[in-house]
């Protein structure tokens, strides 16, 4: 009996780790991929309320609301990487906070 279970534990012991090495590397890769994800969310989140502050100002010192997201680039220096977040500021009228949502891309 002891003789049989000899090929089989040197077969067992190089295919335990690797599969060991494959179970871990796909937990951090699942890892760094939530962590991502979670970072992306965070800078959405961030730009959001830098541009409802920008508009905030803007309705503060001009009495209306900005017509548009790229009179907030202009006039009150605000900037979204554009290639990593679409931002919709839809508008409903000059005395009327605009809708402000910042979409990641990716």
């Amino acid at each position: 009996m002891k003789h049989a279970d000899k090929p089989f534990s040197r077969f067992f012991s190089p295919v335990a780790s690797v599969l060991a090495v494959l179970v871990l590397l796909g937990i951090a890769v699942y890892g760094i991929a939530s962590a991502a994800r979670s970072t992306n969310g965070a800078g959405a989140k961030i730009a959001e309320e830098s541009i409802r502050r920008a508009a905030v100002s803007c309705y503060a010192l001009e009495g209306i609301y900005p017509p548009d997201y790229a009179y907030l680039r202009a006039h009150y220096g605000v900037r979204v990487d554009e290639t990593r977040y679409a931002v919709v500021y839809e508008v409903f009228g000059s005395n009327m906070m605009p809708q402000i949502t910042v979409i990641p891309l990716s």
